[in-house]
Order: structure tokens, then C-alpha cells, then sequence
């Protein structure tokens, strides 16, 4: 494992956990479609201005597909989640729903790339939405949210999922400023046009939601998201998914200090269940932290693309 490997695997689950954490934050000043469409109407312009600078440009063929992406990984993802949080998910129930990704990753890869999904980890399918349902059910014990809401981190997990395996099926090759840029105008536009058709598409004039902004811009956005495209194409899929699994208990101790999150004994045994559904402890250290012999090797191998 490459120094370089490991950097972007520690930045990739802090800077995740943080974009729950602004979420929780700025929605306490807005709406959520009016904090993402002002996060991405910022980064995009922030995103032209350097692609324009750098002479990147984009071909029609590229702007389609990162397009499609960004439909999928960035409008749908963040819109069901951020709406699902300001609707009262805590942030560390949201942060264990999207880490059940990975599995829900290989059950697409089966599907959609021909890859095999054997017994064990349909097992480890189950067992990740056992974890899952412990957590919401000391959540739904407290009577503050009711069920239905928590549908929208769930829809958020599998858009994510999905955006996740058509980047791998298409093999993509733009460079990842002029990936985020193109995904993030797109986001941009359908974020405000929602707004627009909600009528609450003027920002609140306050300091704290415009600190909410430059958090989820520059941790989350540029952070969180562009080192999320640096692992899934240096290292491939399953790695950049079974990190996210490290990001639940980063994301409860945030919300514990940021807000006095309650962290249950009922949610302690569903993260551990969750991190478990992997089926064996070492599928998750060899892709996140190879430290020996022949699997360190072949875990930071980037993957072949065409």
C-alpha cells in the first residue's frame, strides 16, 4: 500500500462523515434543495472558472456521461439524503444507511457488469440491512421521526450505488475537476429549478447558512466527493465502497460532539452488525489497510481501465 493509497483512504472517511455533519448543519437555516442548490451553484462556477483557466474542455460525449453520473451520484444521492436529515435523521443513522453501499454495489455489479455475487455476500446483504434496521428502530424509539422518512437515506444509498457502478461500466477518462465540474453544473441547475418551482430559491441573508455553504462546498464537495472519484479510479469499486464502511462511527462521534447526538447501545450493535455483513474481518483489511505479503500488493494495484 502506497503512501498516497493510505492518505486518500484516511482523508476519504473523515471528509465523507463531514458531509453529514453540514447537512445537519445547514438545514437548520433552510430548506435542503436551497442549501444544494447554492453549494453547487458555488462549486460549479468555482469549477468553470478552473477547467476555463486550465484549458480543460469537456467533449460531448463526456458532458453526457458524467452527466448521466451526476444524476445519479450527486442530484439523487444528496438530495434524498440532505432531505432525509432535515427532516430529522440523525446524522449518524444516515452516515450507517449509505455505508451498506458496498454490498448493495456488488448486487448492481452482478447485474449490470456480469460480475459474480455468490451466497456469502447475499448473506452479508441481509445481515448489513439488519444493522441498519437496529439503528432505525432505537431511532424510531424515540418518536421524533417517523418511518416513512427514513425511505429517503435508503433511496440515497442505492442512487449513490448505482451512480457508482455506471462510472465503472463507462469507464470514464475525463479528468476529475472536469468530472465534478460537469456533474455539479447539472446538479446545479436541477437543485435550483426545483427551488425555483418550490418558490424558496432566495438564500437566507444569515452568516451561519452561508458558513453552512463553504462547509459542504469545500469538505464535502471538493473534499469529500473529489477524493471519492480519486479512489474509485485509482483503486476501483470495492475499495472506495468498503471505506465508506469506516464512516458511521466517524459520523456518530461528530454528531455526538457537534450536537449531543445520543449514541445508543441498540446503534452500537447495529454498526457492529453492519461493519460484520462484510462476512469476514478481513475483507475488510485487505481492500482498506494491506499490510503484508501478496494482498498488499494487489489491493493498491490501480484497476486496468479500457
Amino acid at each position: 500500500m502506497t503512501r498516497t493509497d493510505l492518505t486518500a483512504g484516511i482523508s476519504l472517511v473523515i471528509l465523507w462523515s463531514s458531509g453529514f455533519i453540514g447537512a445537519e448543519i445547514g438545514t437548520g437555516y433552510a430548506s435542503a434543495h436551497t442549501l444544494l442548490a447554492w453549494r453547487y451553484v458555488v462549486a460549479a462556477a468555482i469549477l468553470l472558472a478552473w477547467c476555463w483557466y486550465r484549458g480543460i474542455r469537456p467533449t460531448w460525449w463526456g458532458i453526457r456521461r458524467q452527466a448521466a453520473i451526476g444524476v445519479f451520484a450527486q442530484f439523487l444521492y444528496l438530495g434524498c439524503l440532505v432531505t432525509g436529515i432535515g427532516l430529522g435523521v440523525p446524522a449518524g443513522t444516515a452516515a450507517l444507511i449509505a455505508a451498506v453501499q458496498p454490498l448493495a454495489v456488488a448486487a448492481l455489479s452482478s447485474r449490470l457488469l456480469g460480475e459474480q455475487f455468490p451466497v456469502g455476500r447475499r448473506v452479508a446483504l441481509v445481515f448489513g440491512f439488519a444493522g441498519v434496521f437496529l439503528v432505525v428502530a432505537g431511532d424510531l424509539g424515540g418518536g421524533a421521526v417517523s418511518w416513512p422518512v427514513y425511505v429517503l437515506p435508503i433511496a440515497a444509498m442505492l442512487a449513490l450505488s448505482y451512480g457508482t457502478v455506471l462510472e465503472r461500466r463507462m469507464a470514464t477518462t475525463e479528468p476529475l475537476a472536469l468530472a465534478m465540474c460537469v456533474q455539479s453544473v447539472v446538479s446545479a441547475l436541477l437543485f435550483m429549478a426545483w427551488s425555483l418551482l418550490v418558490g424558496d430559491a432566495a438564500p437566507p441573508v444569515t452568516a451561519g447558512f452561508w458558513a453552512a455553504v463553504a462547509w459542504v462546498v469545500v469538505l464535502s464537495t471538493f473534499g469529500a466527493y473529489g477524493t471519492y472519484l480519486f479512489v474509485l479510479r485509482r483503486s476501483g469499486a470495492t475499495r472506495v465502497s468498503t471505506l465508506l464502511y469506516l464512516t458511521p462511527a466517524t459520523t456518530m462521534v461528530w454528531a455526538y460532539l457537534a450536537f449531543g447526538d445520543r449514541v445508543t447501545w441498540l446503534a452500537m450493535i447495529g454498526v457492529l452488525v453492519t461493519l460484520a455483513s462484510l462476512g469476514e474481518w478481513k475483507s475488510i483489511a485487505r481492500p482498506v489497510f494491506p499490510l503484508t505479503g501478496r494482498g498488499a500488493r494487489g489491493s493498491s494495484r490501480p484497476v486496468a481501465r479500457t
